[in-house]
């Protein structure tokens, strides 16, 4: 089992407890089916998406069971221990943040095994650590976090677009991917722990 696919798997676990854990919160009130439910759609969105979009069938999940073991084991990883888990400060930006670091670098790099531009594998890559998220955060009825004041698509942006430089300079697949993700965390808990932002526009009528 390769480094890279043995993060994939990484990544659909802890992005499936980013799901599970916010649908389980109190405030919710939902179901385990929900809760299973919305682990799963974290976990796949992006990664669907992106496929879709390159003509990847059939997609990673549908073709290796291994993903659907992955999201299985974070729901019930979630059930079982949510009540430990949920007192580590920010657990869900926690979870939510290596999930979505480790789903933009592996959207960009097989954007790339897919003779796509290369800005068109930055933006792939993006969608792919974003839109489970956003699926997420939808079903859930709360205000996705690309459309919060907080940094969220950014970091997945510069993250994306680190592994295509350092791809163009013909840097160790392997080093390359841990550096890009680890770019990406990094970011985002600092954007996070100084509450940076991205300008606000106004328009006057």
């Amino acid at each position: 089992m390769s480094v890279i696919y043995s993060l994939d798997l990484a990544g659909t676990f802890v992005f499936t407890i980013s799901g599970a854990l916010a649908a389980s919160d109190k405030k919710h009130h939902h179901d385990i089916f929900s809760v299973f439910f919305t682990g799963f759609i974290t976990a796949i969105g992006g990664g669907t998406i992106r496929d879709v979009t390159l003509g990847a069938y059939p997609v990673a999940w549908i073709n290796d069971m291994n993903y659907l073991l992955a999201i299985f084991s974070g729901v019930l990883f979630t059930l079982i221990f949510r009540r430990y888990i949920i007192r580590i400060s920010r657990t869900l930006s926690i979870f939510d943040t290596i999930g979505m670091a480790i789903y933009v670098v592996l959207g960009v790099q097989k954007s790339i095994l897919y003779d796509v531009n290369l800005l068109a594998a930055v933006v792939l890559g993006m969608v792919s650590g974003i839109f489970g998220g956003v699926i997420r955060d939808t079903l859930l009825n709360e205000i996705p976090l690309i459309f919060r004041k907080e940094m969220y698509a950014t970091p997945c942006l510069l993250g994306s677009l680190l592994f295509v430089i350092l791809y163009v300079l013909k840097i160790d697949s392997t080093i390359n991917f841990i550096s890009s993700v680890l770019f990406i965390v990094l970011f985002r808990f600092l954007a996070v722990r100084y509450a940076w932002s991205l300008p606000r526009l106004t328009f006057n009528e």
